[in-house]
């Protein structure tokens, strides 16, 4: 076993705040997006709402699918750069922004082409799908600088350089606030495009975003002189790598649309208990997005920092690691659900709802409050450690077992058999989260995720 020795404590922990902490801070500004095109467009009426809510559901499928290719990007990355063979790196740079871009040119393509075909899978509310169809034929445009932006912004956090997209970022979510005010609303003598205007907003604020990160990377490039050209160069048996890419992307891919499927079957058993709890969940949203993309962005630098040391053949330094990034994100997660509690009571009065709702949705943070903690190590275990040594397989079955084979159940007896209040409907089904914890604890232990790519 290799010695951990005193600077390579001092290492990691100066790794952990040059990752970490900016691609949680992005993550933050990123969920920030959705927050404000919700919260202007609510000025509108619920037909306005509607529409970007519905037209933001398929574009999500996109986001997922992408999510997913990121992720394999990105475990492939910080393998092949911890073991310092950037050729290899390179080329799982380009094959996945090849294929990100690919996806996106599809996306595209149907939005473009067929939004009321795709709209009229959602609602038969004519207006209602007028409204999406505009929203999401403007929206289309972003996918590709979406796709871009994702890609290299993996590459640059392998490369430790993880500050330069969170300042993308930061520009990105001030444009996108700026424009939505100027465009919505008609302000300052621009036009009053209502959800036009908040798809028109989003679609520059991504397209300048990823001007400005690919700016980033080449410089970074040219400084470091990193990511080397793989014109005509074989870093392995072709078939090979063909199997080994697959063989993580097909269970990221099942995955992410298990869960994907997952949670709108909760959404719907949301929807069927009320109006009143429907009200008091769909109020819990803009926390719930913010929690996640708080702690969302640790998991993510946590398959950064261990797939660099299992591709290094540092299994047991990975192994300390990992541990220690457990405790970061618990105490966080504790931290945060200790101040969501006390917030509660102030949260709830923003928005102008009965007393009963208000109860509703103090009901609701406080048990999201409670299952955050299990919620985050999940994230972390089965969102960045675990799939960091590329047996994707794992987490896949984690997944499946947790939503399906017992959170929808759970989630369906507390809603129509048993006929709770919804912030116990949420606790019960979200007690999946803790035998997903098991067992991704159990599969943690026996370190038999612990890899590194051929």
């Amino acid at each position: 076993m290799e010695e951990y020795s005193c600077n390579e404590k001092l290492s990691f922990e100066k790794n952990v705040v040059r990752i970490a902490l900016p691609v949680t801070l992005q993550s933050l500004l990123q969920s920030s997006f959705s927050v404000i095109d919700q919260v202007m467009i609510g000025q509108l009426g619920s037909s306005s709402i509607a529409g970007i809510g519905l037209g933001g559901k398929f574009a999500s499928l996109y986001a997922v699918v992408l999510a997913a290719i990121a992720s394999a990007a990105g475990i492939m990355i910080s393998q092949y750069m911890g073991r310092k063979d950037e050729a290899s790196a390179a080329k799982s740079f380009y094959v996945n922004l090849g294929f990100a871009v690919v996806l996106a040119a599809g996306f595209m393509a149907l939005c473009v082409l067929f939004p009321q075909r795709i709209m009229a899978v959602y609602t038969q509310d004519e207006m209602t799908k007028a409204l999406a169809v505009r929203y999401i034929r403007i929206l289309a445009v972003s996918f590709l600088p979406m796709a871009v932006s994702s890609i290299v912004t993996t590459m640059l956090r392998c490369m430790e350089k993880a500050a330069l997209p969170l300042y993308a970022s930061m520009f990105a979510l001030l444009l996108n606030t700026g424009l939505n005010y100027l465009l919505i609303f008609g302000k300052w003598n621009f036009p009053q495009m209502g959800v036009e205007g908040a798809a028109l907003a989003s679609t520059a604020a991504q397209t300048i975003s990823c001007v400005v990160i690919v700016l980033f990377f080449i410089a970074v490039r040219k400084k470091t002189r990193a990511l080397p050209s793989v014109a005509g160069h074989r870093t392995e048996d072709q078939k090979q790598y063909q199997k080994q890419y697959f063989t993580i992307l097909c269970p990221l891919l099942v995955c992410e649309f298990l869960w994907s499927l997952g949670e709108n079957v909760y959404t719907a058993i949301y929807g069927n208990i009320g109006t009143d709890a429907c009200a008091a969940m769909t109020m819990t949203i803009p926390v719930q997005t913010i929690v996640i993309g708080a702690l969302g962005g640790l998991a993510q630098a946590s398959g950064i920092l261990i797939g660099k040391s299992l591709g290094a053949k540092k299994e047991a330094q990975a192994y300390t690691e990992a541990k220690k990034l457990m405790w970061y994100g618990l105490a966080a997660s504790v931290l945060l659900s200790v101040c969501l509690v006390a917030a509660s009571p102030f949260y709830v009065k923003i928005y102008k709802v009965g007393p009963e709702v208000q109860q509703l949705t103090r009901s609701l943070l406080v048990a999201i409050a409670v299952i955050a903690p299990v919620k985050v190590l999940n994230m972390i275990l089965g969102g960045g450690i675990i799939r960091s040594g590329g047996k994707t397989k794992y987490i896949m079955w984690i997944d499946a077992v947790g939503t399906w084979g017992f959170g929808v159940p759970l989630g369906l007896l507390a809603a129509f058999v048993w006929k709770l209040p919804i912030a116990y409907v949420y606790f019960i089904l979200s007690l999946e989260e803790c035998v997903r914890l098991g067992i991704s604890l159990v599969i943690f232990r026996q370190k038999k995720w612990m890899g590194s790519l051929r």
